[in-house]
């Protein structure tokens, strides 16, 4: 079997440094759609390294890209194939706002295996800390079709009760044809986004979205929804990739705030409101 749920969960954590710079920043800000309209005075805050400040989801490509969805492919005990693999769902926790400027040490383990049948899921855990402190964990649950049925913990349920009533704010954000292209520049190389043949392969009729980055769009149209603009006012974000975005399609967010956190659901427009992100909630203050 190409998992090795013991053995993955005994290795030794992988341990580096990472950094960053105000330029790294303003290019996931860019992949992710800011800066439309250029000279709007909300859009320079994520473009204009005089007044940058940084969106909390960067933290999912910090220092080398992808939160360890790709590098954790490689961890002992894991040996799959790139093409059955999808990413299940994503978590960031933040323990201070993420400087535009940085450098810091990162921890990468797998902190979980699970058993769903018919896959696997793998959850790959990233905390980073520098000179002052913890900043930040993430938690990548990987999706590995095929390579379940062991017999192993089928572990927690994602799905959360459906929020009540009709959203309080809705809006549209266009994803470019050339979004995913533009995404990939910050670190997540996965060819499914940007080979069309590749993509055929793993089931799509062409190049999809990255999930990470329908993460960073919605999470954008949340703080300018709904945290005036404030970054430093998520604590956490949490989401399951329920489906996939296409470049050149609309992504329709739908939000229900609530005392302290924000109910988040996100379709694809021109599919009939196909589901893209769900159970998805944002914590602030």
């Amino acid at each position: 079997m190409p998992i090795d749920a013991a053995k993955a969960l005994a290795a030794e954590p992988r341990t580096g440094e990472i950094s960053w710079n105000s330029k790294d920043v303003q290019l996931y800000h860019l992949g992710i759609g800011a800066g439309l309209p250029a000279t709007d005075p909300d859009e320079l805050r994520y473009t204009l390294e005089s007044r940058l400040h940084v969106l909390p989801s960067f933290a999912t490509v910090a220092g080398s890209g992808s939160p360890g969805v790709i590098s954790g492919l490689s961890m002992p005990g894991v040996e799959v194939d790139l093409a059955r693999v999808l990413h299940g769902g994503q978590s960031i926790v933040l323990h201070r706002p993420i400087p535009a400027t940085g450098t810091a040490t990162a921890t990468n383990r797998i902190a979980a295996v699970y058993d769903k049948g018919k896959a696997a899921v793998l959850v790959l855990r990233t905390e980073v800390a520098d000179t002052d402190g913890p900043l930040w964990t993430n938690d990548s649950q990987i999706f590995i079709k095929g390579e379940g049925g062991w017999g192993g913990d089928r572990g927690p349920s994602a799905r959360l009760d459906p929020p009540a009533g009709a959203p309080d704010r809705t809006v549209e954000r266009s994803v470019r044809e050339d979004q995913a292209l533009l995404y990939r520049l910050s670190g997540d190389w996965n060819p499914l986004h940007a080979d069309p043949e590749f993509a055929k392969v793993a089931g799509f009729e062409r190049p999809i979205l990255h999930g990470l980055c329908t993460y960073g769009m919605t999470l954008k149209a949340v703080v300018d929804t709904l945290l005036g603009g404030d970054v430093t006012r998520v604590r956490s974000y949490v989401t399951r990739f329920a489906g996939v975005v296409y470049p050149g399609e609309t992504l329709r967010i739908r939000m229900w705030p609530g005392e302290g956190s924000v109910r988040v659901a996100v379709s694809a427009v021109e599919r009939d409101d196909a589901p893209v992100l769900a159970d998805t909630v944002v914590e602030h203050t």
